[in-house]
């Protein structure tokens, strides 16, 4: 799909959000009849309707008020504050996640070792390379915000292009350090923009990279696999094979920013829960009536990161063998 010039972008898309906000709160009290009268014709599991409702109306409502803010900071001269931008990212992500918390009864568990003195200041002052699963919607925007929230973290991250259709995604995001990379400049774009990132990084800054590269699908196992082999890479073939629950990680991302900022600490995360909502259909149809999600985070200071691509490349495939038995842990344990 071609994304439109940016002032295009700038003048139709994010009008129209707030006009569709505007809409769907005056006209708020008609949705919530329709969709409750269309919801007694299904069971109760499947009654998601009222819910859906409510969260789009909340979430089209804070888009809203970050795009006026975003103007009001255009015309204030603020428009290159980034202090105030990842602080306008902070409130909508709280806001979005306290939504979800009191619409679908999300809860999030963060599994994480205690660290010493030593390791928690070390912590707060150096930049971070996170590594994480790429698993069903809202993954993203849950890291983002506790990287925020919890570890006082301004994340950096390479995205789509195509996300620009987002209009507060595409202003919000456009005025900090990341990147929006087309389709056509295929993997090598990619690199590219993770060593720009990386390599300009300071002490609060983490940058995040999914090196799945993708949503985890049988069948995207299967051809990811399948071009490791065609490749000769028989050893990581075969672990991929040994895991259930994630696509083998593509480390050409993760060496390049290692690369890039030597003195990053690297942590892996794991996340569980929503595994089996990959597409808004599947969200739609199999959304539980109370939404629990585990994740676990594994920090791994610089210094022990190690040197060499070939040892980079298996020290990545260890981690994410790691985090394939901890998925493969906690799916038994709710299921036992």
């Amino acid at each position: 799909m071609l994304l439109p010039p940016r002032i295009l972008r700038r003048l139709v898309l994010a009008p129209l959000v707030i006009v569709v906000t505007l809409f769907m709160l005056v006209t708020l009290p008609l949705w919530l009849i329709v969709t409750a009268a269309a919801s007694l014709r299904l069971p109760p599991p499947q009654r998601r309707g009222l819910r859906f409702v409510w969260f789009g109306v909340a979430w089209l409502t804070l888009e809203s008020a970050v795009l006026i803010a975003c103007l009001w900071l255009w015309v204030a001269g603020g428009a290159r504050r980034q202090e105030r931008h990842y602080s306008l990212i902070k409130w909508f992500l709280a806001k979005v996640y306290a939504a979800a918390v009191r619409i679908f009864r999300l809860t999030l568990e963060i599994q994480e070792p205690e660290l010493t003195h030593d390791e928690q200041a070390a912590r707060l002052t150096r930049p971070v390379i996170v590594l994480a699963r790429h698993a069903g919607p809202g993954d993203s925007f849950l890291l983002i915000f506790h990287l925020l929230e919890l570890y006082r973290r301004r994340p950096r991250i390479v995205m789509k292009a195509a996300l620009q259709f987002d209009p507060s995604l595409d202003v919000v995001i456009n005025r900090l350090p990341n990147a929006f990379v087309p389709r056509k400049a295929g993997q090598k774009g990619i690199i590219e923009e993770i060593h720009r990132l990386a390599a300009t990084m300071s002490d609060e800054d983490a940058l995040v990279i999914f090196p799945e590269g993708g949503n985890f699908t049988p069948r995207r196992r299967r051809l990811a696999i399948r071009r490791l082999e065609e490749k000769g890479l028989a050893e990581e073939a075969e672990r991929a094979r040994g895991m259930d629950h994630l696509l083998p990680p593509r480390p050409n991302g993760a060496i390049t920013a290692i690369e890039a900022c030597p003195s990053a600490d690297v942590v892996f995360v794991a996340h569980t829960g929503l595994d089996d909502l990959i597409t808004l259909g599947d969200v739609w149809r199999k959304l539980p009536f109370s939404a629990q999600i585990t994740a676990k985070w594994w920090r791994v200071p610089a210094a022990e990161v190690p040197l060499e691509r070939e040892d980079r490349i298996r020290w990545l495939y260890d981690h994410w063998e790691r985090i394939d038995a901890w998925i493969a842990a906690q799916q038994l344990a709710k299921t036992g």
